[in-house]
């Protein structure tokens, strides 16, 4: 347990940094970032209070699905948002597009890692994943379906807020499902085996 929750944590902050260095790239970010983003631009909230926001009401979706949250599940709702606003002032300012697209390189890179980093852990999915196998359960629809619907929604709706959509949006849709395969084959950690039940000898 000590180690799922070390790897856990790691993976949140990890993916909070990868947010930060996403945003400074300024070449789009993931469907989710872009409607954080919007909301940020529309409101006086920081990029990580939205974050942390944002996941508490798609848990709330989960009531009606019958969804089960983890201890991840929850920290996930937390500790990204948090790790967003502790890491943005240290991520240094760049101008340029080649150091721009070394910072969104990198951004998805950091966040394929985090991703397999905590959901390898095996503490419980995180709110947007939940809801998506939730909606797939009830609706009988396929994941795929499921999860392209929510996430064109969410970018149309962060796009019209504000948010930024750009190339940095199409890179990490076709590059962080093979790094996060990748990862998980890696950092996932195995159920533990029951012990033996010990049977007196007769």
């Amino acid at each position: 347990m000590t180690r799922r929750l070390i790897q856990l944590f790691t993976g949140l902050a990890l993916y909070g940094l990868s947010i930060s260095v996403m945003l400074e790239a300024g070449l789009g970010l993931e469907p989710w970032g872009v409607l954080n983003e919007g909301v940020t631009e529309q409101t006086p909230l920081s990029f990580g209070l939205v974050v942390c926001l944002i996941g508490a009401l798609v848990l709330l979706l989960w009531i009606p699905l019958k969804q089960k949250p983890g201890f991840g599940t929850l920290a996930n709702v937390v500790v990204i948002g948090l790790a967003v606003d502790a890491t943005a002032p240290l991520v240094p300012d760049i101008d340029g597009y080649p150091l721009r697209a070394l910072f969104l390189g990198l951004g998805i890179l950091l966040n394929g890692i985090a991703g397999g980093l905590y959901i390898g852990a095996g503490l419980g999915p995180g709110p947007r994943d939940g809801l998506m196998t939730g909606l797939a359960r009830r609706t009988g629809w396929p994941l795929r379906r499921v999860r392209t619907g929510i996430e064109l929604t969410v970018l149309a709706a962060g796009w019209l807020l504000g948010g930024t959509v750009g190339v940095g949006t199409v890179l990490y849709a076709l590059s962080i499902g093979p790094l996060v395969q990748f990862c998980l084959r890696r950092f996932s950690i195995p159920a533990a085996e029951p012990k033996p039940t010990l049977v007196p000898a007769e």
